[in-house]
């Protein structure tokens, strides 16, 4: 019989066989590898994960697999087109939204011709040949852009975070687009709050369309760590007509660093996905970057991920009342 208060407590299940991908499993140049987007195409798994080489540069590099588990580096890392804009000196976090038969995929780009990242785009159909989406200029530096994957009243629709300096608090919010490139109408979607997710949040996976609204998983930052940042993941669904609109945000988080291969690396205290796959049975595979050095996976039911965002945990009073 299920254990509904655990399924609520611990929606998500990791992997045995974590961490999933590790450098090892890539050319000596790679020295990490973390934050993948991932999609399913046919019965093929591709993770396309930042790939931090000795330079100290991050790059993409892709990963194939059969079963969702087992997954193989490619030779080469991919052949990414040249901002010839604004070259670009490193990329990292890509998130892979299917739109149609085409991949779009946001990313996080450093140029030399601005200070600050930006959020870079691109598109393609088979995972080989990319075509740049130019991005209109940000005087604001912006990242963790995450694109629905259909129009919401006739108009593109991505989550994103503006901010300031890196380590300031930052909201999350969502904005607008008619054509992919130009961006506006940015409303601020939710701000950091007590506990886990009080310092910074930012869009992860692109969202998940379901009766209840859209299913969002989100990273949150908590600064209460003496010496250094955790990284968490959590949910909320929204309005399906209006994604500016929060129909509820789960208090309890998803995923959060447990073991040594996300408490160690080369950032510590982190879980940090950029995509999710569901599957015909609903299971939700959810890839994500521990410690920014490897990749683990976790799985988990989409009802159970509902559930999650209606999470309500009063924890002082729970403690204080058994110890009263």
């Amino acid at each position: 019989m299920k254990n509904t208060t655990l399924a609520r407590i611990y929606p998500a299940l990791k992997h045995p066989a974590n961490p999933i991908l590790k450098p090892a499993d890539f050319p000596s140049a790679v020295h990490y590898v973390f934050n993948p987007g991932a999609v399913k195409i046919g019965n093929e798994y591709l993770m396309m994960v930042d790939a931090a080489l000795n330079t100290t540069s991050i790059i993409f590099w892709l990963a194939r697999s059969g079963d969702g588990v087992n997954f193989v580096p490619d030779p080469e890392p991919l052949d990414w087109p040249a901002n010839q804009e604004y070259p670009e000196f490193c990329i990292y976090d890509p998130r892979i939204t299917r739109f149609g038969d085409e991949y779009l995929i946001m990313y996080a780009s450093h140029s030399h011709a601005y200070s600050g990242p930006r959020v870079g785009m691109v598109k393609t159909r088979d995972f080989r040949k990319f075509t740049r989406i130019p991005q209109a200029s940000s005087a604001q530096p912006n990242r963790n852009a995450v694109l629905f994957p259909e129009k919401i009243g006739d108009r593109y629709v991505r989550f994103d975070r503006p901010m300031n300096q890196e380590c300031d608090k930052a909201d999350m919010c969502v904005s607008f687009s008619d054509d992919l490139s130009n961006w506006d109408d940015t409303t601020v979607l939710m701000s950091p709050k007590h506990g886990w997710d009080c310092h910074k949040i930012g869009g992860a996976a692109p969202p998940i369309k379901t009766p209840r609204g859209w299913l969002a998983i989100y990273h949150g930052v908590d600064d209460s760590s003496c010496n250094n940042y955790i990284y968490r993941l959590g949910v909320m669904l929204l309005d399906l007509e209006d994604p500016t609109r929060i129909i509820s945000r789960g208090e309890m988080p998803l995923l959060w660093p447990e073991h040594d291969y996300e408490f160690i690396g080369r950032t510590p205290n982190v879980v940090f996905c950029c995509n999710a796959i569901v599957e015909p049975d609903r299971t939700v595979k959810i890839y994500y970057g521990a410690a920014d050095t490897c990749v683990g996976l976790a799985t988990a039911r989409l009802d159970d991920l509902i559930e999650l965002c209606y999470s309500k945990v009063d924890y002082a009073d729970k403690f204080f009342k058994r110890n009263v």
